[in-house]
Parts: structure tokens; sequence; C-alpha cells
């Protein structure tokens, strides 16, 4: 048996094995989503009533949520503790994702990769928590107040759970930019310098980021524009602490200096035609003093 043929059989048996490892840890993902559905099905409804009661608690006296689809009020507390239970199970997920990468990172990239990815599951959390108990009442208590008083406030039980998940995934993704920010620095690709240069592009694409990520109404999207720029500031600063060992200016230096070297380093595009024979001419007389005795 050749070489060759040993190297193929070896990358396939490489292969096959990262692709059990990898069905194995997808079946623990799945496993571990269905144990907390099983678990937390059973008190759906009063789930879900938790979840309504920033909207319930601003509803007028005697009006109630609806259900315009038949099987509303089954689907809707389903489709909540399956997604409850994905968020729960966030960690594992996380952790086994964590475990199958981890064997191709250098040593450096596991000291910063762990820390990281536990501050992004408290961070998405937090995000999640702060869209709850600090932008729901906010929004809540603005909407069904400045309605005409003739109209009835019932809301769909579907839509709200629509809404609620809109906002939690805006917020919980939004609160990662300090991690993005650190990442950014970490992998060379710029400095706490440059970024915070950046500042003005950065409240802009705040606003627009929440404008899309958050459902038509203003004070969503301020509630979520504010926390991001200063989590923006707050992944600066955690960058300069976490690489403080780094000498950023030096390379921003080094850098300034190349671009200033190259663009006074004349090249022969810029030469003119009378310039170009006048070096020719005198390439030719210095190889024919070379050749005389």
């Amino acid at each position: 048996m050749s070489d060759e043929e040993n190297t193929e059989k070896s990358a396939a048996g490489s292969l096959m094995s990262h692709l059990v490892e990898l069905r194995d840890r997808v079946v623990r993902m799945v496993v571990a989503i269905l144990v907390l559905f099983l678990g937390m099905f059973y008190w759906a409804n009063d789930i879900y009533v938790y979840l309504a009661e920033p909207l319930t608690r601003h509803m007028p006296e005697g009006s109630n949520m609806i259900a315009i689809d038949v099987a509303s009020p089954f689907l809707t507390p389903f489709k909540l503790v399956l997604m409850l239970s994905v968020f729960l199970a966030m960690p594992v997920i996380l952790h086994q994702c964590w475990s199958f990468v981890a064997p191709g990172l250098y040593a450096n990239e596991k000291r910063i990769a762990g820390p990281l990815l536990v501050s992004s599951i408290l961070l998405f959390y937090a995000g999640v928590s702060f869209a709850y108990y600090i932008v729901f009442p906010l929004v809540f208590a603005f909407f069904t107040s400045v309605g005409p008083e003739m109209v009835a406030v019932s809301t769909d039980i579907g839509r709200y759970l629509d809404f609620v998940l809109a906002l939690f995934f805006g917020f919980g993704l939004a609160f990662e930019i300090p991690i993005a920010t650190i990442i950014l620095i970490a992998i060379g690709f710029t400095t706490p310098k440059k970024l915070g240069e950046k500042r003005p592009f950065v409240i802009v694409g705040a606003f627009i980021t929440g404008m899309l990520l958050t459902p038509p109404d203003i004070i969503s999207q301020v509630l979520l524009a504010l926390p991001m720029w200063i989590l923006f500031e707050a992944g600066l600063v955690a960058s300069k602490i976490i690489f403080r060992d780094r000498n950023f200016d030096e390379d921003e230096e080094d850098d300034e200096d190349l671009e200033s070297d190259s663009e006074s380093t004349p090249t022969n595009d810029s030469l003119s035609d009378d310039e170009m024979d006048a070096k020719l001419d005198q390439a030719e007389a210095d190889e024919a003093g070379l050749d005389k005795p």
C-alpha cells in the first residue's frame, strides 16, 4: 500500500471521527433541551402568565388577552416553553460547541476563549433580563396609555409572544458588543484607539441596529441603542485592561511610518519619459565602463 493511500485513509478516518464526535455533541444538546422542556411543560400556562405580567399589569381593568387562532391556547405556551428550554440550555450548548473546537486552538487562544464564552452567556442573560424588567414595563405602560378611550386593549397571546421574543433576541444580541469588541482587538483587526475614533459611527450604527432588531416603536429602539453605546465603551475599557501588555501606540506608529514611506518612495510609474530615458542611458554607460579593461 502506497503512502498516498495511507494518507487518504488517515484523512478519511479523521473526518469520520470528527463527524461522529459532532453527532454525539449535537445529541447531548438536544437531550438537554428535551429534559428541560419536559420538566417545564406542565407549568407552561403559569410561565406564560408570568411572561405576560408586564403587559397585563398595565391593561385596563376588566380586559384580558385573547387567542385569535383556534390552536393558540395550546401552541403558544408550547412554543414559549420550547424557546425557554433552548434559552436555559444555552450553557450546555455553548459548552458542547467549545469542547468540539477547543482541541484545535492554541494555548493563548484557549486562555482568552474560556472567559469570553462564560461572559457571553452572562451578557446574553443580562440583556434578556434588562428587556423584561426595565424595557417591558416602560413600553407597555406607554402603549396602553396612548390609545383612544373607545379602544379596548386585548392583545393576542401569539402576537405578544412573538413581540417579546424579538425584544429578547435583540437585547441579548446587543449585550454581546463587549465580547465582539474584545475579539476584534484580540485578533489584531483594530486597536482601542482606532475604535474610539469611530465612536460617532458606532452611535449611529447602534440606533440603526435598534431600529432593525426591535419592533417599530421609538421607546424600545432608544432603550436598545443607549445600552449598545454604553457596552461599546465598556468593551473598549475592558480591552485596554486585558491587553495592557500590548503597546498599541507603537503598532500604530509603525503602521503610519510604513504608510508614509510608501507614499514618499518614488516608483517607476511616477517618472516621466525623459527621466526614464536618462536612467537607461546612465545604466548603459555604467555597464560599458565596467566592460572596459
